[in-house]
């Protein structure tokens, strides 16, 4: 949808992505990704094309961010050519379905956590600790199921509202993005109309859902140093890109009361 116009009644609730917006996480998606990836690579692909390594950076937001491990693991193998058989909800990891692809990606992520936490963004806590002096309500949403404890572990919690995770998303049947499905059950648990809502996201897969779910102001995040992501997250639906959270909350809110 739109950017904040002036004159026009800021939204009365948010609704955050989790990974690359609060918490500083996407890197540990993306490592674990490669590594699952790249062995199934070496394992199955044929062709100059397939064999070529997962990219960390451009693959990881193209085919995988944002998106539940099933929806990312199938989408990257089928740019590569590679078509596997769903597989059972309980596979072990491996190479011979989709699901042991992703399964291989959460042990992999899992080993990541083990050795180091995941911090939150500092610009997060102090946006949502503004917002919620403004009592602007805020909601956590991610295709992870483990966006409750880390966001607990880093802080987060006590500053929201709701979360709704992956977990959410298997128990209610809930389509991941870029489907609006997660962003309008956040919204339904603020109590607020998604037109009298925000969106907050640095996902492609993000800001089509916000965009798609008709919500009255869509943020892209773009952390890159030279701004590189800001144009893609506009096309995709973003009315408003920020370079922090905190540049969000001055803008539109206009910072700390």
């Amino acid at each position: 949808m739109s950017g904040h116009r002036p004159g026009r009644p800021p939204p009365r609730g948010v609704v955050l992505d989790t990974d690359g917006v609060l918490l500083d996480s996407a890197a540990f998606h993306a490592t674990a990704w490669k590594a699952a990836f790249d062995a199934c690579l070496a394992e199955r692909a044929s062709g100059e094309e397939s064999w070529k390594p997962f990219d960390a950076d451009a693959d990881y937001r193209r085919f995988v961010d944002g998106k539940s491990r099933y929806d990312g693991a199938e989408a990257f193998l089928a740019a590569r050519g590679i078509r596997l058989s769903p597989g059972p909800q309980d596979a072990s990891p491996g190479c011979d379905t989709v699901r042991a692809v992703a399964a291989c990606k959460e042990r992999e992520y899992q080993n990541l956590l083990r050795e180091k936490p995941v911090a939150a963004f500092e610009d997060a806590v102090q946006a949502l600790t503004a917002l919620r002096s403004l009592g602007v309500p805020c909601a956590a949403v991610s295709a992870s199921r483990h966006a409750r404890p880390l966001l607990a572990a880093a802080g987060l919690d006590r500053l929201l509202t709701a979360v709704v995770d992956g977990a959410d998303a298997t128990r209610l049947g809930l389509p991941g993005k870029p489907d609006p499905a997660l962003f309008l059950c956040a919204s339904g648990l603020l109590r607020i109309r998604p037109a009298d809502g925000a969106v907050v996201e640095d996902a492609l897969a993000g800001v089509s859902a916000g965009r798609d779910g008709r919500f009255g102001l869509v943020v892209g995040v773009d952390r890159t140093a030279d701004r590189s992501r800001t144009a893609p997250l506009r096309e995709h639906g973003a009315g408003l890109v920020v370079a922090d959270l905190a540049e969000l909350v001055a803008t539109v809110w206009g910072g700390v009361p």
